[in-house]
């Protein structure tokens, strides 16, 4: 998720307006569930500042602080002090709806929750027999089946034993997958579920996938102020305090924040978000992107199919390219993004000069200074001066 996470936790990154993680709260309380604990650690202010005790959810939650990253059974250990039955353990980079999760408080056994998937790359795929689970293979290198861990848990308190016996992985960490593992060794039954709405968020390009998903089904609601000779069509939420000035073209669905200044004459085309403090100015057009907090893009500028970060600053006439001339997908540092539209992802505190061109795919890291006139593309360090 770099440069993203330079300043906030992978599962604070927003999508459709909240926090990733919000989403799956709020899916969880749809499902009934009431009882929270997070299991912070990287920057766990950001997770305790936004989500405090829950009660603005109608939620308890308390927090575990992992000190240092030693895999999801080492988190589990340290929150066995608040785990006194059976619970529900759910990685907070996932989406998920209510009714995948209801139905797992209501299991008898340890279930795991699987997805098929055409490419099982880098992810946990399971053996079956009958309504069992019999083996679990951890990122292996030739996959034997294409069912994959959802990292989506239902854990009866055998699993307790099962983790004080779990040793360290050859990749140096306390891999759940291994306790679980021992929990079958140890004849205890495992059963699984499969997963009809998941949705990994492992890659920059995954939270613009998810914001369009959740963008499409919000529904119009204006808090803040719509000048005469302002068009909105479709769903278009606007946030308090926030104004749109005359001559502004929006095309939902489209999500701005609060306290945001958007207009005269510019175009929010579907699938837009835009956090709270932002500028949006003349002659803009913003596509399927997510603009974060505090952010300016002032005058005559295009970004399509992009996050920018927090407090960046583009100056006037800043392009962002989304389409490769040869239609393909785009690439980044070689891999596929599965996208045909990309354009850039940019960190927090980023400044362009008039007229900077930013190729699509190109990750600008936090604090960057792209000058007047430069073209960039492929990957900018964070700091970096391009002049």
């Amino acid at each position: 998720m770099r440069p993203l996470t330079a300043a906030r936790p992978k599962v604070m990154q927003p999508v459709a307006g909240k926090p990733m993680v919000e989403h799956l709260l709020i899916e969880c309380r749809k499902a009934g569930l009431t009882d929270f604990v997070l299991i912070v650690g990287y920057h766990d202010e950001k997770v305790r500042g936004y989500f405090g005790d829950g009660s603005a959810w109608g939620a308890r939650i308390r927090y575990v602080l992992q000190r240092q990253p030693a895999g999801t059974a080492d988190a589990l250990r340290q929150a066995l002090p608040l785990l006194n039955t059976s619970f529900i353990m759910l990685n907070g980079d996932i989406m998920l709806r209510a009714a995948d999760i209801a139905p797992l408080s209501r299991m008898k056994v340890t279930t795991l929750s699987l997805v098929e998937l055409a490419d099982v790359t880098g992810m946990g795929v399971v053996e079956l027999e009958g309504e069992c689970v019999i083996l679990i293979h951890e990122k292996t290198l030739n996959p034997p089946t294409h069912l994959a861990n959802a990292g989506v848990y239902y854990f009866t308190q055998d699993v307790v034993a099962a983790l004080a016996k779990t040793p360290r992985s050859p990749r140096g960490e306390f891999e759940i997958t291994d306790t679980i593992q021992l929990m079958i060794d140890a004849g205890v039954p495992v059963g699984f579920r499969m997963l009809n709405t998941w949705r990994d968020l492992g890659y920059p390009w995954d939270l613009l996938s998810a914001n369009e998903e959740f963008l499409s089904g919000i529904e119009s609601r204006i808090e803040g102020k719509v000048e005469d000779g302002a068009v909105l069509k479709g769903a278009v939420e606007i946030g308090s305090g926030s104004i749109v000035r005359a001559g502004s073209y929006i095309v939902g669905p489209v999500i701005i924040g609060q306290n945001c200044d958007i207009g005269p004459n510019c175009y929010l085309r579907p699938g837009t978000a835009i956090g709270n403090n932002c500028h949006i100015g003349a002659s803009v057009e913003i596509k399927n992107s997510i603009i974060m907090a505090n952010t300016k893009i002032p005058h005559l500028t295009y970004v399509g199919d992009s996050i920018i970060g927090e407090n960046c600053n583009l100056g006037a006439g800043t392009q962002v390219a989304n389409l490769r001339f040869d239609r393909s997908n785009a690439r980044v540092n070689g891999k596929d993004t599965g996208r045909r539209k990309m354009g850039a992802i940019i960190g927090d505190n980023v400044s362009t000069g008039i007229n900077a061109s930013i190729n699509l795919g190109t990750f600008i890291g936090s604090g960057a200074i792209i000058g007047p006139g430069a073209l960039v593309s492929g990957v900018i360090a964070p700091g970096a001066r391009i002049l």
